[in-house]
């Protein structure tokens, strides 16, 4: 009975022995390809009595926060040896910042008080690597700080949905822009201010106002008393030339025929010429007029005096009504050729370098989204008593009719043209902490990088200091980014 109990007792030590090994094995340190962390070398990254990441090797333990003082941010490391804290000069400790675009940064520490601080600060944005070395008593440690204060994640597949847009930054030419007031006018040129010449009664009007109208095409029908003495007194030439050339042919027959004098001959042909110059001045008074020199006694329409369009336009003002007596100066109708309008500056003395014939302008209209391109015609050569400024027009081609006389326009003039070295679309550009800021790329998302901006044509913006050339970021969209930092409630940790 004893040698059994014995036997039961031995194989329950037996049992034990096999559980026992069985959970030191899942207890025992995981060896995987990549990496051994064993006793000696694991890294514990707990929060410190500082409130700071603390790094644990052995019986060594690094301390290391970002704490800001002063407006600039600054590395503070504490050191301990078997949890006690060591002076801060016994131990050396340097750091290796890496930040998202590759470049590298040198940070040295010194003794302050109880712990020790890097001498440079370290710039925003606090997203970078951090390679942290430690020597104490003839021993070196390694750390590895990332920081990723700040960082927007954004997937690619969450860029593209958002509609966000990627740029380089990069060398550009920005231009330096003046912007003056203007006016968009009738090309006078072509607009034509048509009245009577005769005075009259109307009795027909056969255009309309806003019509298109034809060269020649008649468009309004006067009652002209004056214009029937004109035409009378081309009937009576006419006549008189007729009876002049019939005396001319006789005496010519008769002095050849040896019958009459040739005095009688030369006097019948003077009479025939001065009969002739009679009739084509009364021609070319009508015509003067605008009204044919074909008229019969007959016809009786010596009083019909017809107005024609001067050129091929629009009909932009009537003045004129069925039955109205109309003076000879009289501005019945304004006729202009719309597929041209003048783009009037208004140029003051300042910008007046600026502003010269054959300069390139950019024109915008304020009240419609319309722009045109254009080149400087005149300039004025004198400043207005009461404006002291002076005028240039651009003529501008109109072939949809779009742009119309009394809008008014902005009009932009290259000053000056000016490479940079860094710049972005100015459309990037997003206010943070009252600081102008880009949103660039990083891997799984973006960053909030404060920049200094210098010269700006609106279109694109330059980059003083903040960024490299070749950094991505975000154009369109941007402004996603940032409200998307918002929710985040991204700010500093330090």
């Amino acid at each position: 009975m004893k040698k059994k109990q014995g036997l039961a007792i031995f194989g329950l030590i037996a049992v034990g022995i096999v559980l026992a090994f069985f959970i030191l094995r899942l207890e025992a340190p995981i060896v995987n390809n990549e990496v051994e962390e064993t006793h000696e070398e694991a890294t514990d990254r707990t929060k410190g009595p500082h409130g700071g990441e603390l790094f644990i090797k052995g019986d060594f333990a690094l301390e290391i926060s970002l704490v800001e003082d002063g407006g600039e941010a600054h590395f503070r490391a504490y050191s301990l040896k078997n949890e006690k804290p060591l002076p801060p000069s016994a131990v050396k400790i340097s750091a290796i910042v890496t930040r998202p675009d590759g470049e590298k940064e040198i940070v040295n520490f010194v003794p302050e008080k109880d712990f020790l601080q890097s001498i440079q600060p370290i710039e925003e944005p606090h997203v970078f690597e951090a390679t942290l070395s430690a020597q104490y008593d003839d021993q070196s440690y390694q750390f590895s700080l990332l920081k990723e204060e700040g960082k927007i994640k954004l997937s690619d597949q969450q860029i593209t949905e958002t509609g966000v847009t990627i740029q380089t930054a990069g060398a550009a030419s920005i231009s330096s822009v003046v912007s003056l007031p203007g006016e968009i006018r009738f090309n006078e040129d072509k607009t034509s201010h048509v009245v009577p010449r005769l005075a009259g009664v109307v009795e027909a009007i056969s255009a309309n106002l806003g019509e298109q109208v034809k060269k020649d095409q008649v468009l309004v029908v006067i009652a002209s008393p004056g214009l029937a003495e004109q035409r009378s007194e081309l009937l009576s030439a006419q006549k008189r030339l007729e009876l002049a050339r019939s005396t001319f042919a006789r005496e010519k027959h008769l002095w050849e025929a040896k019958i009459s004098a040739e005095q009688d001959y030369l006097q019948a042909r003077q009479v025939m010429s001065e009969a002739e110059i009679a009739v084509h001045n009364a021609q070319q008074k009508l015509l003067a007029l605008g009204a044919s020199p074909k008229v019969s006694a007959d016809s009786g329409t010596l009083n019909r005096y017809e107005i024609r369009a001067p050129f091929d336009g629009r009909l932009v003002e009537k003045h004129i009504a069925l039955g109205e007596a109309v003076k000879e100066d009289a501005s019945i109708f304004t006729i202009s050729d719309m597929s041209s309008v003048w783009a009037e500056i208004i140029v003051s003395a300042k910008d007046l370098n600026v502003v010269q014939v054959g300069k390139k302008v950019s024109i915008k209209a304020t009240a419609l989204d319309s722009v045109a391109s254009g080149t400087v015609s005149y300039v004025g050569s004198l400043l207005g008593e009461q404006t002291r400024t002076a005028k240039a027009r651009v003529t501008l081609a109109n072939p949809q009719m779009a742009w119309r006389p009394g809008l008014f326009i902005t009009v932009e003039i290259v000053a000056n043209e000016m490479k940079v070295p860094v710049a972005v679309s100015s459309d990037a550009l997003q206010t943070i902490n009252d600081e102008p800021t880009i949103f660039i790329r990083v891997p799984g998302g973006f960053i909030a990088q404060p920049v200094t901006t210098g010269l700006s044509d609106g279109r694109v913006t330059e980059i003083v200091a903040g960024l490299k050339p070749g950094t991505e970021y975000a154009v369109n969209g941007s402004f996603v980014i940032k409200s998307e930092q918002g929710k985040a409630g991204a700010s500093h940790e330090h």
